[in-house]
C-alpha cells in the first residue's frame, strides 16, 4: 500500500494541460479571468476532437468574499462563460453555495464561496478528479508528487500543498466510469538532476502504466484509474 507521506525524491507539477480546439482563444478567456497565480503553467494544446461529456478533471477558483465570488461570476460570464447544471439545480435556486460555470469549450470549473482552507492558495482552490476510490487515488498521486494528505472525507480525499501556497489537489468521488480520453490532464517532472527513466520507473512502482517511450519531449502514462498524465525532462 501506498504511503500518504513519500519521503523520497519526488516529481513536481509543472503544467496543467487542455486539450482545446482555439487553444488561443481558450487562453485569453482564462488569462482575462484572472493572472495565473499557481506553482504551475497552464498549457493550451491544440485538440480538434469534440468533448464529450463532462471532464473528469476540473478547476476549482477561491474567492476571498461573497462580493469577490459574485465578482468573478460576473468577470467569467463576460469572458464568455456560461451557467451549467451538473446536478446541483439551476443558479437561480441557490442549493449550494458555489457557482458552476464552463469556459468558452465546455470545460466545467466551480467558483467556491469562501473557504478557510484555501485561504492562502491563490487564484486556484483546487484542481479536482472525479474518481472511482478516492483514497487510492490521492495515495498514488500523494507518493508520485511528494504531498501529503491532509483531508480525507468519505466523498473527498485531498493533498495538500506544499508549503501551504497553491491548489489543493483533491479526489472526488463518483460512480461513473472513465470512458474518454481527458482534455485536462498533468505534466509532471523530476527535480534538476533528476533523471526521468528513474522517475518513469518509480511511478510504475507505484502503480502507473505507460510505454514509457518519448514523444514530444514527453513520457505519457497513466495512473490507476487511467487518467492521462505525461513525464517530462527534470527542471
Amino acid at each position: 500500500m501506498v504511503s500518504s507521506r513519500f519521503t523520497g525524491v519526488a516529481a513536481h507539477l509543472v503544467n496543467l494541460v487542455f486539450d482545446s480546439a482555439l487553444p488561443r482563444d481558450l487562453a485569453g478567456f482564462w488569462e482575462g479571468l484572472f493572472s495565473w497565480d499557481a506553482p504551475f503553467d497552464p498549457a493550451f494544446r491544440s485538440e480538434a476532437g469534440p468533448k464529450r461529456g463532462k471532464n473528469r478533471l476540473h478547476l476549482d477558483l477561491a474567492s476571498r468574499s461573497p462580493e469577490h465570488q459574485a465578482e468573478l461570476v460576473d468577470r467569467a460570464l463576460s469572458l464568455g462563460a456560461r451557467h451549467i447544471d451538473i446536478g446541483q439545480g439551476p443558479p437561480e435556486e441557490k442549493r449550494v453555495p458555489w457557482v458552476v460555470l464552463a469556459d468558452p469549450e465546455g470545460n466545467e470549473f466551480c467558483v467556491l464561496e469562501p473557504r478557510e482552507q484555501y485561504a492562502g492558495t491563490g487564484a486556484i482552490a483546487s484542481v479536482v478528479t472525479d474518481a472511482r476510490d478516492p483514497e487510492r487515488l490521492a495515495r498514488f498521486w500523494a507518493a508520485a508528487l511528494g504531498r501529503e494528505i491532509g483531508v480525507r472525507e468519505k466523498s473527498i480525499v485531498g493533498l495538500r500543498p506544499p508549503g501551504e501556497r497553491g491548489p489543493w489537489i483533491e479526489f472526488l468521488v463518483t460512480a461513473e466510469e472513465k470512458r474518454h480520453r481527458n482534455r485536462l490532464r498533468f505534466e509532471i517532472a523530476p527535480r534538476r538532476g533528476g533523471s526521468r527513466a528513474a522517475e518513469v520507473r518509480r511511478l510504475r512502482e507505484l502503480g502507473a502504466t505507460g510505454q514509457g517511450s518519448v514523444r514530444q519531449g514527453a513520457v505519457a502514462m497513466v495512473d490507476p484509474e487511467g487518467n492521462e498524465f505525461s513525464v517530462l525532462s527534470p527542471r
